[in-house]
């Protein structure tokens, strides 16, 4: 009987007291026949994610030819100067936002596998698809890594503006405008929208989930934001678990595991109808916290504070007080 009852427990979740009860192989899932098709159109994306962050990484930025510009406005050397800093650099911006529709895309092909009503349950769909699953929780990795870099690098949006007026100055001056061909008005009302947010690829991420969600009105809700549940209580089973703890062989591992429970509890925020840490949720949001708590602190503030200030209901009436002082203790 005690075994019929761990059965059971693995089979069904429907409730946070019957947890998915399984070990989602992030290191090692490797695609089965049936997954192929959409792993090896998810895996071009994903190929180039790394790249992407590493120039985001990397970038400078053109601050100090954009003062120097704004200082001596009559220096045409110095304007001249600037502008050829920032053209090159609003084509990487051009670049990472070019990638977040490719992301977008993958994300749609990811959901309509990992939703789709081949099995009986979310937990089944993620346990037997574990190359597709792992592959979405790279994307939000991905996700939160990029919108962490962007949010300490001011550089990017004063490059992109000041590209902006500066063509617009040219244009009413009649001057020939090389730097055009990088990004024509309507790209650039995309691309400003873009970076305004703070969470600019968290924003494509929600917004494309919630757009597949309307996309596919014969698909429940709930199997959309039960994969997202599912996939946030594997996580939070993986990292307090010392047994499927103790199989992953690296601690880049632990912080991706981590990373990843956090994005999908962001995610789930947004699709859910009343979020993440209403009642009806199906996260257990004060397991999750606990689990963040008890990592060394300075390696999950940023987690944290993806929780505090990207998620749309936590500020709810609704919210359970434990969880709003579990998120606000330093």
């Amino acid at each position: 009987y005690r075994n019929m009852g761990n059965l059971l427990k693995v089979l069904t979740c429907t409730d946070l007291e019957q947890e998915p009860n399984f070990f989602l192989d992030f290191e090692n899932a490797q695609p089965t026949d049936a997954e192929r098709e959409v792993w090896e159109k998810v895996d071009l994306v994903l190929k180039d994610a790394r790249g992407i962050l590493d120039e985001l990484q990397a970038y400078k930025g053109a601050g100090q030819e954009i003062r120097e510009a704004i200082q001596n406005p009559n220096d045409e050397a110095l304007q001249k100067a600037a502008w050829v800093a920032v053209v090159p650099l609003v084509g990487k911006l051009k670049k990472f936002y070019q990638f977040s529709q490719r992301l977008e895309a993958a994300l749609h092909s990811l959901l309509g596998a990992l939703t789709s009503e081949t099995y009986d349950n979310p937990t089944q769909n993620l346990e037997r698809e574990q190359a597709l699953a792992k592959q979405f929780a790279e994307i939000l990795h991905f996700t939160l890594r990029f919108d962490e870099l962007k949010m300490t690098n001011p550089a990017i949006q004063n490059d992109f503006s000041y590209y902006r007026r500066t063509l617009s100055r040219m244009r009413i001056n009649n001057t020939p405008t090389e730097g055009e061909k990088e990004v024509n008005n309507e790209l650039a009302n995309r691309i400003s929208l873009f970076y305004a947010d703070a969470t600019p690829m968290l924003k494509t991420l929600s917004d494309g989930t919630t757009k597949f969600v309307s996309e596919n009105k014969n698909l429940p809700i709930e199997n959309t934001t039960d994969c997202l549940s599912t996939m946030a209580s594997v996580c939070k089973v993986m990292l307090e678990t010392p047994e499927y703890r103790s199989r992953f062989t690296s601690e880049e591992t632990v912080s991706f595991c981590l990373r990843v429970m956090v994005g999908v509890i962001i995610l789930y925020d947004y699709v859910h109808p009343v979020g993440a840490f209403s009642k009806s949720s199906k996260i257990d949001m004060k397991g999750c916290i606990k689990v963040l708590r008890d990592q060394p602190p300075n390696s999950v503030e940023g987690l944290l504070n993806a929780l505090r200030y990207t998620t749309k209901h936590l500020n709810d009436e609704s919210t359970n007080k434990t969880i709003k002082s579990m998120l606000q203790q330093q």
